[in-house]
C-alpha cells in the first residue's frame, strides 16, 4: 500500500509541476502516466488477494 501511495503522490507532484511550469509539457504526460501505473497496480494488487482467500 506504502507503494501505491508513494506512486501516487508522484504522480501529483509531476502533474502539478508540469502544469504550472512553462514548457515542462513532459512532467505532466509523466505523471499522467504515472497515475495510470498506480491505479493499474491496486487493481491488479486486489484482483490478486481476491483469488488468494482459501475457501472455507
Amino acid at each position: 500500500m506504502i507503494f501505491f501511495l508513494v506512486l501516487l503522490g508522484s504522480a501529483i507532484a509531476l502533474v502539478v509541476i508540469g502544469a504550472v511550469v512553462d514548457g515542462l509539457l513532459y512532467l505532466l504526460s509523466t505523471g499522467v502516466l504515472l497515475a495510470v501505473v498506480a491505479v493499474l497496480y491496486l487493481l491488479v494488487r486486489s484482483i490478486s488477494r481476491s483469488r488468494r482467500r482459501p475457501a472455507h
